[in-house]
C-alpha cells in the first residue's frame, strides 16, 4: 500500500497500531535509526538492504537536539521536519518516527522490532543497542559502507572545494 508522507510519519502510539496488524498480515518489521542530516547515496543503500530483510520499514530518526548532542552545536545542517519529509517520501520507508534520546532503545521497546539494520560503522558488538535487541528478540544486520558515502565526506568534498559554510542550517 502506498501511503503519503504525513501517513508515514505517525505518532508513537499510531504506529505501534499499524505495526499490529502488519503483523497479523505475516509481515516483518525492520528498523533501522540515525541522524540522516544530509540525505545521500549512503543511506539509501542502507534502506534498501533493510527492505530487503523484512516487509515493513521504520526509520528512527534522531530529533535535532539529539544531533546537537551526538554531531556537535553546527548540526543537524537540515531540520527535523525536512529530515522526517526526505525519508518518509522514499519509497523503501513505510514509517518515520522521531525520538531526541541518544538511542532508539525506547522506540525499539515500543515497537518491537524482528530485525534492527545498522550502518558499517558498528559490530555487534560495539552497538548501543545490542542488549535492547537482544531482549526484544531482534535480529541484528549490519550493512557495510558503501565506499565514499557518507555525511561527513560530503561535507569534507565541499569545504574542500571552497563550498558555503557547512555550519549554516538548511531548511525549506
Amino acid at each position: 500500500m502506498k501511503r503519503t508522507r504525513s501517513e508515514k510519519r505517525l505518532p508513537l502510539t499510531d504506529l505501534i497500531a499499524c505495526l499490529t496488524e502488519e503483523r497479523k498480515n505475516g509481515r516483518t518489521v525492520v528498523f533501522t535509526n540515525g541522524c540522516y542530516d544530509i540525505l545521500h547515496a549512503g543511506h539509501l543503500h542502507l534502506l534498501e538492504r533493510a527492505s530487503q530483510l523484512g516487509d515493513v520499514v521504520v526509520v528512527g530518526l534522531n530529533g535535532d537536539r539529539s544531533v546537537r548532542r551526538l554531531k556537535g552545536g553546527s548540526r543537524p545542517w537540515v531540520d527535523f521536519d525536512d529530515r522526517a519529509d526526505l525519508l518518509a517520501g522514499l519509497e523503501v520507508v513505510d514509517y518515520v518516527i522521531g525520538f531526541e534520546e541518544d538511542t532508539p532503545e525506547r522506540i525499539m521497546e515500543a515497537i518491537r522490532p524482528d530485525v534492527m539494520v545498522k550502518g558499517g560503522d558498528y559490530t555487534q558488538e560495539t552497538l548501543p543497542e545490542k542488549d535492547t535487541a537482544n531482549r526484544i528478540a531482534c535480529r541484528i544486520e549490519i550493512v557495510p559502507f558503501r565506499s565514499h558515502r557518507s555525511t561527513t565526506g560530503l561535507v569534507d568534498r565541499i569545504v574542500r572545494a571552497g563550498g558555503d559554510d557547512p555550519g549554516r542550517r538548511f531548511s525549506g
